[in-house]
């Protein structure tokens, strides 16, 4: 077993591990729970919750399978879908309305039956954004709306996505419950003891379940397992992302070069045609050499396109 996260006193929420012992297990449902109604704000009221099988089955073999994160379903039979999502997959949204389809179609009864569907929820916690046009908007509730007259046209589907990153808001900043659940989801890992903001009981049950030391052995290793696959992940992503950084600056660097060419050949010509057939060829030419250069592209090179001499060059 390694000690690579000894230094730490709580687990990392966005670790496979962590996010199904806090809220994908019976003994701990009263934080999801409290976490569901924190983010429906009043609107929709959780009383006891029921984990319901997270692998799922299409109607016939040649289905492809679902398997969820944590999934459950209320006093009521409305049904939810909880995912965490570590990092944007192309497809995601898709990936959504299709897991969404399972809890729609096992409602399904044999024989007589009206149709009627109990509410589902499908709920993405997600370490990533794919919304960058506004900043500070991170939490999208979708449902079927009406695009005339705006209105919900089906209020049983819904899809809410919160976008980590954009949660950036400071203890003293913290008002609601659903903040403090945000501010203690994304900075569980890193914190040392529980913050003043978070004193409610549901928080001291948050940060008893979450510390390490409190582990047995076999939740030590599996937390290190699910660690280090996370943090691979992580590292994976950094590298993906520096590698695509320079391959953007690169290409931007030659498509510079190519414009900047383009536009010295194509100005540097006419202004040339235009001094007249006596010196035109040769002015175009230093023209295009000009302008080159005032683009800060070397002096052999120049001399490959245009067929100056590089004294020539060095004279401009």
């Amino acid at each position: 077993m390694g000690v690579d996260y000894l230094h730490d006193r709580y687990v990392n929420f966005y670790t496979n591990f962590a996010f199904k012992k806090l809220f994908g297990t019976d003994v701990n449902k009263d934080l999801l729970i409290s976490f569901l109604n924190s983010m429906f704000d009043g609107r929709e009221v959780v009383s006891d919750l029921t984990y319901l099988n997270s692998e799922q089955m299409g109607t016939s073999e040649t289905d492809r399978r679902a398997v969820f994160d944590v999934y459950c379903e209320n006093e009521r039979g409305e049904r939810f879908l909880i995912e965490m999502q570590k990092a944007e997959q192309q497809f995601f949204k898709d990936r959504s309305v299709f897991y969404s389809t399972f809890p729609i179609r096992e409602q399904a009864r044999r024989g007589e039956w009206n149709y009627n569907l109990k509410a589902v929820y499908t709920i993405g916690i997600l370490n990533f954004t794919f919304d960058d046009a506004d900043p500070e908007y991170f939490h999208h509730e979708v449902k079927l709306v009406d695009l005339k007259t705006k209105e919900v046209f089906y209020d049983k589907l819904t899809f809410i996505y919160l976008e980590m990153p954009k949660f950036t808001k400071q203890e003293s900043e913290l008002v609601t419950l659903f903040d403090k659940w945000l501010y203690a989801i994304r900075h569980l890992a890193t914190l040392f003891e529980r913050p003043a903001a978070l004193q409610e009981k549901i928080f001291e049950r948050l940060f008893e379940a979450a510390e390490i030391a409190k582990f047995d052995r076999k939740e030590l290793y599996e937390y290190e397992d699910s660690l280090k696959v996370y943090r691979d992940w992580f590292s994976v992503m950094q590298t993906a992302e520096l590698k695509g950084e320079a391959r953007g600056r690169e290409k931007g660097r030659e498509k510079g070069l190519a414009e900047g060419l383009a536009e010295g050949l194509e100005k540097g010509l006419a202004e040339g045609l235009e001094k007249g057939r006596a010196e035109g060829i040769k002015e175009g030419l230093l023209t295009t050499a000009r302008n080159m250069k005032s683009k800060g592209m070397a002096s052999a090179a120049i001399a490959d396109v245009t067929g100056l001499t590089l004294a020539d060059i060095e004279k401009l």
